[in-house]
């Protein structure tokens, strides 16, 4: 239980410390919700959103879950998805997954790990599309490199939910991003350019 108070004390003493810098923030974030970033990423707790890109409570969306995939038959993450752009009309989605992932490993190793298996077989997909390259590298680089292709197949994913076709349809200015995060640098690298408009379905 002490942990738990500590975690109450925490809280007070940040909300004590904004209020203090900025007396009408939480008023103002009561009221209001207007982000312009939408991030999907990994539920390690090792890379928290907010703190990793310096922005403040209400200025990123966020959505996570284990090896940030996006699967078009799962509708907590289509949910968000449309949320953000339907309703908060985010201009920018940020792919984000982290070098070293857990999940990526485990779909790597390809060994059995329980229900969470099904929620990697995507990713287990890629493994096998790259089987040739990633069996090329040592351990570490090949998960290095699978942890990118995840992103980058993630993005195309999205970009391929009638969410974004119908907003690009109308008009509406959204880009997706595909980012990587190193844990042992605290760093973001970029993987592509930004995908601004409905792909060509044969790529």
């Amino acid at each position: 239980m002490d942990t738990l108070k500590q975690l109450l004390d925490n809280n007070r003493n940040w909300a004590d410390s904004v209020i203090k810098a900025e007396p009408d923030f939480f008023s103002r974030l009561a009221n209001q919700q207007t982000p312009e970033y939408l991030w999907i990423g990994c539920s390690d707790s090792r890379v928290p959103a907010n703190q990793i890109t310096g922005l403040a409570p209400g200025e990123v969306f966020v959505h996570r879950n284990v090896a940030n995939v996006v699967a078009e038959t799962d509708f907590n993450v289509l949910a968000v998805l449309q949320y953000a752009v339907d309703v908060l009309k985010v201009k920018h989605i940020l792919i984000v997954g982290h070098y070293g992932c857990g999940g990526v490993k485990a779909a790597l190793e390809n060994v059995r790990h329980g229900i969470i298996d099904n929620w990697l077989a995507p990713i287990r997909s890629l493994r096998r599309l790259y089987k040739e390259e990633l069996e090329g590298l040592s351990p570490a680089d090949a998960l290095d490199r699978l942890c990118e292709y995840n992103v980058l197949h993630q993005a195309k994913h999205v970009a391929r939910t009638t969410i974004l076709e119908d907003a690009w349809a109308r008009g509406q200015e959204i880009a997706i991003h595909s980012w990587i995060y190193r844990l042992d640098t605290g760093r973001i690298s970029v993987l592509s350019d930004a995908i601004k408009a409905p792909m060509d379905p044969n790529i």
